[in-house]
């Protein structure tokens, strides 16, 4: 009888071969490149943005987002000593999964015609959008899901993405091109109904898998510069339209020094050491993109930048110290790398900002940009509180189609 490490190993073999297989032949039937005169093909309203030319598109902006998915999320995974390294060979096996299974699925809602996908430097942009949701993901059940059951997560967690991001931006009309529900918000979610369904495996093994090592703080002084070099162009990847862009630069690096600060605020005070740890810093960093995807190409003005970064920066520390205890004792939910603090809760934030801002959007404050932030508002098929009351809304859908995927792929 075969031992139990060779029937795994066989397993991940296995289907590995399967997946690529199965995507190899889907991108023989279907995929193609976009030709130039197709650039229109794409809806108005899809987060990748591919009404702009490919042409047009930068290899730069894609450069940074693809080593924002490996590098800023892929290394947030590795600071536990018994997984540090594994986990992430078991990231770079996601992204590479993810990123053909994202092609394949948006492609088929987004950019379908006469049979053929049709695919160009933005549709690899949306795949690592989706790519870094399926990361989110990963990073609650580190340590209790193996490289098979990670494999698993991407498939349908690509799948229930591309869902909840059609039925946001293109059925709802909903701006949200940084990704506060989209990408932090479902994938925080999403992971962590994933690790309630599957708490009652491994517990006796929870201790050791939050034992950190040494090779945490190189990964985290790594993954925060990262963060602090490309966040700002992950963000506004999706924005590459006339002027909208430098708001979305500007909005991010104000926000991102201020939730900095906000954390050398409460660190002290609420723990023993007197230095604060990079992984920490590395917190509020990503807990500042979460709040302003959705609200970084808005007007939220240099001071409410300033303002939403700093309460960002307040959310980790305060949810790990108070929050994540009880979300462990009494709902038994283990929450590896703390996703819900630094992507769900900031998440959440970032979509009641961005709410608030859709509330307030005149055509005298946006001028030329409300055509762009809110395309039904311009062209008069909304009013701002139509427009606010669908962003909210949002917020709602993201989460029940967040916890019910979840529920599903759990119990696989």
């Amino acid at each position: 009888m075969p031992e139990p490490g060779i029937v795994s190993r066989l397993q991940l073999s296995g289907l590995c071969f399967f997946l690529q297989l199965l995507t190899i032949v889907l991108f023989a039937a279907f995929v193609r490149y976009s030709p130039e005169s197709s650039s229109g093909l794409c809806p108005q309203q899809l987060n990748c943005s591919w009404r702009e030319q490919d042409s047009d598109f930068q290899h730069p902006r894609f450069r940074d987002v693809h080593l924002q998915a490996l590098l800023g999320f892929g290394l947030l995974v590795s600071f536990l000593s018994r997984y540090g390294l594994g986990s992430v060979t078991i990231s770079i096996l996601v992204v590479a999964f993810a990123v053909q299974w994202a092609v394949l699925i948006q492609g088929f809602l987004y950019s379908f015609l006469n049979g053929k996908i049709y695919v160009g430097a933005q549709s690899m942009v949306s795949a690592d959008f989706c790519t870094a949701a399926v990361l989110i993901s990963a990073g609650a059940v580190l340590g209790r899901a193996n490289p098979v059951q990670m494999l698993l997560l991407t498939l349908l967690g690509v799948t229930l993405f591309t869902l909840n991001e059609y039925l946001l931006l293109r059925l709802m009309g909903v701006s949200d091109s940084g990704g506060s529900l989209t990408v932090h918000t479902f994938g925080a979610y999403f992971g962590l109904t994933v690790s309630w369904i599957l708490r009652r495996l491994h517990a006796d093994k929870r201790k050791k898998q939050q034992e950190t090592g040494h090779q945490s703080d190189f990964f985290a002084v790594v993954g925060t510069i990262y963060l602090w070099i490309f966040w700002p162009n992950f963000t506004s990847a999706t924005t590459v339209r006339g002027d909208a862009e430098p708001w979305v630069l500007l909005n991010t690096y104000f926000s991102l020094a201020s939730s900095t600060l906000a954390t050398f605020v409460l660190l002290p005070v609420l723990h023993e050491e007197n230095t604060p740890q990079m992984v920490q810093i590395q917190d509020a960093a990503l807990a500042n993109a979460a709040v302003m995807g959705m609200a970084g190409e808005m007007l939220v003005t240099p001071f409410g930048a300033l303002v939403a970064g700093f309460l960002a920066g307040l959310i980790p520390p305060l949810a790990f110290r108070f929050l994540m205890p009880t979300l462990s004792s009494r709902l038994k939910i283990q929450d590896t790398c703390g996703v819900h603090n630094v992507h769900g809760l900031p998440g959440i934030l970032g979509s009641l900002l961005g709410t608030l801002l859709a509330a307030l959007a005149t055509a005298d404050a946006y001028g030329g940009r409300l055509e762009l932030v809110f395309p039904l508002v311009a062209q008069g098929s909304r009013t701002a509180s139509d427009q606010a009351f669908y962003q909210l809304c949002a917020l709602p859908v993201t989460l029940l189609l967040a916890m019910l995927g979840g529920c599903f792929t759990g119990e696989l």
